[in-house]
């Protein structure tokens, strides 16, 4: 009788890797032409190579894409409250510079209403990049044989709720049942220079409630998450280690032409590198230190201001052992 042969084992899936960066805003149209002297080109020319060789590649889109059209929000100073319109061929930029997936959760993706946010999603759609933002709005797909899904939260009208932590919790359930990777945003916590330290309890700005972010990325990793991407700030905060995940509190701003300020820690600009083991553990990672100079976009900061600020701030907030840092940028759970 013959013997039946053994089934072979599952072949191993992972590591992946994924970078990922704050705010992104590539100039403006309205009211004023501020866009780019090439129409953005070579705006992220000096961060696509990082970008592009990672296995996913994700960032904040704070702002919209269309074609015209009027703001779906009134002001009363104009000049103190911007409006983010860049054309939808912008899209191809981000595309060219190695965007995999967008958020579209924030408080500048409505600024031309719901409509604007529609074309956003289609000319993101049309250059291949996935996107979530919009209640209902999940990006779902296959990397290297695991099925990843990122869903993106904040505070803001329509937006998954960064505010109701159980819905938020049990989304982010839902999704891991089918998922071996899933990936949450989120734009949140009060806003500038004062802002790097985390307060560990609920955070406003201009009296609007921005969440309690250490609530809320612990709540979504117990449910199912594997890596909490924070951004918000406009500057970088702490990471995390919880539960063998990741979670990075603030990526600050990475790429803003105008209105967004860049001056001092503002315009401190890392992409967080994060390597996953296939079932969404973290095994090591790397801060990629740029900066902003306008009027061109991030560059490569030889100081490694980003490095040493996230450094400094991880080990105030969570223990100097949480993490080890060597010179390159590079990081691993524990060591001193």
């Amino acid at each position: 009788m013959p013997v039946e042969e053994p089934p072979a084992p599952a072949a191993a899936r992972g590591p992946i890797t994924i970078a990922a960066v704050g705010d992104i805003m590539l100039g403006t149209d309205y009211p004023e032409n501020h866009l780019p002297d090439d129409d953005g080109v070579s705006f992220l020319a000096e961060v696509t190579p990082v970008l592009q060789a990672a296995d996913i590649a994700f960032g904040n889109l704070e702002q919209v894409l269309v074609d015209g059209g009027e703001p779906g929000k009134q002001c009363e100073n104009p000049a103190a409250c911007y409006l983010f319109r860049s054309p939808t061929r912008y899209a191809q930029h981000l595309s060219a510079a190695g965007f995999d997936v967008l958020s579209l959760a924030n408080n500048h993706a409505r600024d031309f209403g719901e409509e604007g946010r529609s074309s956003s999603m289609r000319a993101l759609d049309e250059v291949g990049i996935l996107h979530s933002g919009r209640e209902g709005d999940v990006a779902s797909w296959e990397q290297d044989g695991l099925r990843v899904a990122m869903i993106a939260y904040s505070p803001t009208i329509g937006s998954h709720s960064l505010l109701d932590v159980d819905l938020a919790a049990g989304q982010v359930s839902s999704l891991a049942l089918d998922h071996d990777i899933v990936m949450v945003s989120f734009h949140g916590g009060a806003e500038g220079v004062d802002a790097t330290r985390l307060p560990f309890g609920e955070e406003f700005y201009y009296g609007e409630a921005r969440g309690n972010v250490v609530e809320f990325a612990h709540a979504v990793m117990d449910a199912g998450a594997d890596l909490v991407l924070g951004h918000g700030p406009h500057v970088p905060r702490a990471l995390e280690i919880y539960e063998e995940r990741l979670v990075a509190y603030s990526l600050g701003n990475c790429a803003t032409y105008y209105g967004i300020s860049v001056e001092g820690l503002k315009g401190v600009a890392p992409i967080l590198l994060a390597t996953l083991d296939g079932e969404g553990r973290f095994l090591h990672g790397q801060i990629v230190s740029n900066v902003q100079v306008r009027p061109g976009g991030p560059q490569p900061d030889p100081a490694q201001h980003a490095l040493a600020l996230m450094r400094s701030l991880t080990g105030e907030a969570f223990g100097a052992g949480e993490l080890r840092f060597d010179c390159d940028g590079s990081f691993r759970v524990g060591g001193g």
